[in-house]
């Protein structure tokens, strides 16, 4: 599978669990909140490692035009990275849970939309095909070596 496929099927994936965080989220126990938000945790720690740790390098020195937008992307990052810090530890009864989680998913579905939108057609354009391919294996490989603590993130350090 290419790179961008696999950020893509991971945007899918984190994008289902957003609404189905949305749906439930008036009616869910505590316990369920809890157990989904991990699971947005969870996915969006991983992706997060894998574009910082492989994609974006790659991007940035394949492809140097595109720089600022991995830049600006970084940023982002960073941003979800201290928010996915925040709702892990906070208790899914704090009034300010579904408010933060909710900021969480308008930070994430913004950075998903200028990358589908605006980049990644252009590192598709700049990298190729085979090379892409190489990227989304590397990625896949190292999903499993991602940290479990969203500011154990290089961007959460930046």
């Amino acid at each position: 599978m290419d790179g961008i496929v696999l950020l893509k099927e991971d945007h899918k994936t984190v994008s289902g669990l957003f609404r189905e965080f949305e749906k439930s989220k008036d009616s869910a126990t505590p316990a369920a909140k809890r157990k989904l938000v991990d699971k947005i945790v969870k996915e969006l720690t991983t992706h997060a490692y894998i574009e910082e740790s492989i994609f974006y390098p790659a991007v940035r020195s394949e492809a140097p035009d595109i720089s600022e937008h991995v830049l600006e992307s970084v940023e982002e990052h960073h941003v979800v990275a201290w928010l996915l810090s925040e709702v892990k530890k906070l208790d899914p009864s704090d009034e300010t849970f579904d408010a933060k989680v909710t900021v969480l998913i308008e930070n994430v579905e913004h950075h998903v939309k200028e990358e589908e939108e605006e980049w990644f057609p252009q590192v598709r354009k700049a990298l190729g095909r085979n090379r892409l391919i190489e990227l989304g294996e590397e990625m896949a490989a190292a999903k499993k070596d991602a940290p479990a603590d969203p500011l154990a993130l290089m961007s959460a350090k930046s």
